[in-house]
This record gives structure tokens, C-alpha cells and sequence, in this order.
């Protein structure tokens, strides 16, 4: 996966596991949809889905098919 990038946070570094069991696979420069923000791939841990998710939500994310979460973004 080296097409993408690292944020600038520990929640935005690619491998950062959120207490979800949702795993960032860093940017590709990619504005997400909240103000200065990019948009970053995640996946779910549990069954594999993967969706895009802006850089401040990746530590509290919940994944959209099995969770219940918020819909993914395009990343």
C-alpha cells in the first residue's frame, strides 16, 4: 500500500487500530468532506469492509456495514 500516506497524528498513522477494531491505511492526498481535512482508506477488523473516513474521525469510527456507522466517504 505504498500509494498511500501517514496523516500528522498517531490516529492518522498507517496501522493505528481505533478501540472499534477499524484500521487506517493512511491518505493519498485526498480532501475528505470535514473543513481541512483528508480523506483516509479504513478497514474493519471484524469483516473486512473497507471505507474512507475524514482524518478526525478515524480514532472513533465505527464501521458503516457492521457497526452502524456513519457512511463511508470517498477515499
Amino acid at each position: 500500500m505504498s500509494e498511500y500516506q501517514d496523516g500528522t497524528t498517531k490516529t492518522t498513522t498507517i496501522g493505528y487500530v481505533n478501540g472499534n477494531e477499524q484500521k487506517c491505511w493512511g491518505h493519498r492526498r485526498q480532501p475528505g468532506n470535514d473543513h481541512n481535512q483528508r480523506a483516509y482508506r479504513m478497514e474493519c477488523l471484524i469483516r473486512g469492509h473497507v471505507y474512507g473516513a475524514n482524518g478526525s474521525d478515524v480514532f472513533q469510527r465505527k464501521c458503516p456495514k457492521c457497526q452502524g456507522g456513519e457512511a463511508g466517504i470517498d477515499f
